[in-house]
């Protein structure tokens, strides 16, 4: 006896192939929610309504033994986030057989005209948010959700809204694919959660790849603290930035002054040197980056806030600090595997009384770091930051953890 397991779309009954028709035309037993039964109001067999799903799986079993033709009626692809999984669980594998249907991602990126090979797809229906935080959070180019009645547009809006991220996205929502009232429309954050969509809906977030869509208000920045958002960052990682909330750490371990000359080493898109140039304009700060895409973002982002006194320098250190003014002040953001060679060069430049502050992610690096400092028997200090930021979960607020980091600050000693 094989339980044939069939994808069906809100089209209905007419949507199907005809050998699909004819298969459900010889059932003898039924099964689907009372959607997917209610296509097929001519139908004469027996009929189960998926509402009790393990007293549904009991009748199929005890049903598997006689004659009967059994069908059961599922939405799009069974395989894809649907029933089959469940039903694999319960069921011999080789009296299944499966007829899929066309998914709603399928449709959803489709109507919106946009190949899907390369996108995520993160159900939501009847799970918690966690996925779609980490995913957000690291940037994904495009994102699918399945959604349910509290994972609903509006509370996906409100989630995005208080992570503050690098990347921006378009927001898709697609209601009733296939269906006579299908809609499709692309919105603003501000404007979802206002709205009333459709139960059966898709959300597709696509992450914008130029400032075309920027609404930073610049003249309303704060003086300290930017947003993580007002930075361009890079396209393939946009969470590779020094979160807000460790630049304000470093700038307060930096103890900087003004007029001075400050080093920012791997400064990535350059967002602590920012932070400091605009808080002290008769400051210079170097931002040293081995990356062009670095480079680039660095001197973009200093055109959008109107910063004239950071110096981009591409290179790899400790090479290219040999062409620099002896600094104030250093940060260490990032040392491309080279932070010993770079400690020692640094170090010797750095003015008596000055500070070079590091931010550490790994502990290798904290070691090799507070070896190279016992020697210099410099005056230290380690400030680990594990920080959790509120995050919209639905109608409700959690926190969600920042990577954590240590920053070890050091004086230099007065040279006697």
């Amino acid at each position: 006896m094989t339980v044939h397991v069939i994808g069906i779309g809100l089209d209905g009954a007419s949507g199907l192939r005809e050998e699909v028709r004819q298969i459900i035309a010889q059932a003898t037993l039924l099964v689907g929610s009372d959607r997917h039964l209610n296509y097929f109001p001519d139908y004469c067999g027996d009929r189960i309504v998926l509402k009790d799903i393990k007293a549904a799986m009991r009748e199929i079993r005890d049903r598997l033994q006689t004659d009967d033709v059994i069908v059961v009626l599922v939405t799009g692809d069974p395989l894809f986030f649907g029933l089959g999984r469940l039903l694999l669980a319960e069921l011999p594998k080789e009296q299944l057989t499966f007829h899929p249907h066309l998914s709603a991602i399928q449709l959803a990126f489709n109507r919106i005209k946009v190949p899907w090979q390369d996108a995520l797809v993160i159900s939501v229906h009847g799970r918690c948010w966690e996925q779609l935080t980490q995913t957000l959070q690291q940037g994904a180019e495009k994102i699918a959700i399945l959604t349910d009645d509290t994972h609903n547009p509006a509370a996906i809006a409100r989630l995005l809204n208080s992570l503050d991220l690098a990347a921006t996205y378009q927001f898709w929502i697609c209601e009733n694919l296939g269906g006579m009232d299908e809609k499709v429309g692309c919105w603003s954050l501000a404007t979802v959660p206002e709205q009333r969509f459709a139960p059966l809906n898709v959300v597709v977030l696509l992450r914008q790849t130029d400032s075309s869509g920027d609404e930073t208000n610049f003249p309303n920045l704060p003086l300290l603290g930017l947003p993580d958002s007002s930075f361009l960052s890079y396209s393939d990682r946009p969470g590779l930035i020094t979160k807000r909330e460790i630049r304000l750490l470093i700038l307060g371990e930096l103890a900087l002054k003004p007029g001075q000359i400050i080093w920012d080493i791997g400064a990535g898109t350059g967002s602590v040197a920012i932070e400091i140039a605009r808080l002290f304009p008769t400051s210079t700060v170097y931002a040293i980056e081995k990356t062009a895409a670095g480079i680039s973002l660095i001197e973009q982002n200093c055109q959008r806030f109107g910063i004239n006194n950071v110096v981009s320098i591409h290179g790899t250190a400790p090479e290219i600090l040999y062409h620099l003014t002896p600094p104030d002040r250093i940060f260490i953001g990032g040392s491309g595997g080279n932070l010993k060679e770079i400690l020692s060069f640094a170090g010797a430049q750095l003015h008596p009384q000055g500070f070079l502050v590091l931010a550490l992610a790994t502990l290798e690096h904290l070691t090799l770091a507070m070896q190279w400092v016992e020697e210099k028997g410099w005056e230290h200090n380690l400030l680990q930051a594990q920080l959790l930021r509120s995050v919209a979960v639905g109608s409700l607020t959690r926190f969600s953890p920042l990577n954590p980091v240590t920053i070890l600050s050091i004086k230099k000693r007065l040279l006697v």
